[in-house]
């Protein structure tokens, strides 16, 4: 029978250097199981990687370790160094790849308890990264990005903005049947429907990393740049810029804290880090905007809350639920009519 230990012993026997023993653990703040941190012993000193394995189902798993590449070679952003990539592995496990172990904290576990220096200091840089990538890496059409005959390509592309983001949308509201908050759904739709217009169908698709919040962050506090190493290359789009903007807004600051002048200096330094990389003025139709792209986000976390929160206890659950509802009837307040 596979197990964990089983499987990383294999990668290890078939990939990794010459080792005297290993141990390993899962990663925290919300990382899929098939993620390992692999601490390796030989002649007395101790390495440590990280050993990602395909998950089951059909997804595209070459991408992952395409877009290391792709991102280190066109921009600044950090990404871990790909060690080992394997499509069709000569041992009984999964396709695979190993990534270099780059020290930090996972941010999601410590955001909430740093000072709101710290935290206007990661927002800042965070808009450094974004409009690092907007900058430098752009597709000829919207989509999911994927890869064919080892070139990046955008699957399932769309001309239109509008018609992706809507579509991109509908995905979600669907996926929330038969969980805790299909009765949002029918009211979402309601609003979200009439307010497409204001976004626009035109526009240059910019690399979009579609999950970029503070689980998939390493930083450390006391380091110049506090982001270590931004993970989790997964789920990457080619999207106009201001929807990854507003999805960050709302992960980092508008879904995190209530007061509003924590919400404006945290939202300033992040507009401060993006523009020194890239123009952007976050003007009227942008903030008209943004609720809609943060609505859009918020179902997204709906639709994937119960294994987000499988491990929490059931009070943590009743209060991320009551946390989640609260978000929504504020976006869908400020949704234009």
């Amino acid at each position: 029978m596979s197990t964990p230990e089983r499987d990383i012993e294999a990668v290890l026997d078939e990939s990794g250097p010459d080792y005297d023993g290993f141990s390993f653990e899962t990663p925290g703040g919300g990382h899929q199981s098939d993620v390992y941190l692999v601490t390796l012993s030989h002649a007395g000193e101790e390495y440590e990687v990280v050993v990602k394995f395909k998950p089951p189902g059909d997804v595209p798993f070459d991408v992952e370790p395409k877009l290391h590449e792709y991102v280190a070679n066109r921009t600044d952003v950090p990404v871990p160094r790909i060690l080992v990539f394997k499509r069709d592995p000569t041992v009984d496990v999964p396709p695979y790849f190993v990534t270099e172990r780059v020290h930090g904290e996972n941010l999601a576990e410590e955001f909430a308890g740093l000072s709101t220096d710290h935290r206007s200091r990661i927002l800042r840089q965070a808009g450094t990264i974004l409009g690092d990538m907007h900058s430098e890496i752009g597709f000829e059409a919207f989509g999911r990005l994927d890869l064919h005959d080892g070139r990046l390509i955008v699957r399932d592309w769309m001309g239109s903005w509008r018609e992706y983001f809507e579509q991109l949308t509908r995905t979600h509201l669907s996926r929330l049947d038969d969980t805790r908050f299909a009765d949002v759904a029918d009211r979402a739709t309601t609003r979200i429907e009439p307010a497409l217009d204001v976004v626009p169908e035109d526009g240059v698709p910019r690399l979009v990393h579609d999950d970029f919040r503070p689980a998939n962050l390493m930083f450390d506090a006391e380091a110049k740049a506090p982001i270590t190493a931004v993970l989790d290359w997964q789920d990457v789009l080619a999207a106009l810029p201001e929807y990854n903007l507003a999805q960050t807004e709302f992960l980092f600051v508008d879904s995190s804290f209530r007061d509003p002048e924590i919400r404006e200096t945290l939202r300033s330094a992040f507009h401060e880090g993006y523009r020194s990389q890239r123009p952007m003025t976050f003007e009227e139709g942008y903030e008209n905007r943004r609720p809609l792209y943060q609505l859009s986000t918020l179902l997204w976390r709906m639709a994937g809350f119960d294994a987000a929160f499988a491990e929490e206890s059931g009070l943590a659950q009743a209060r991320a639920e009551a946390q989640y509802r609260q978000q929504f009837e504020r976006l869908i307040e400020t949704i234009p009519s």
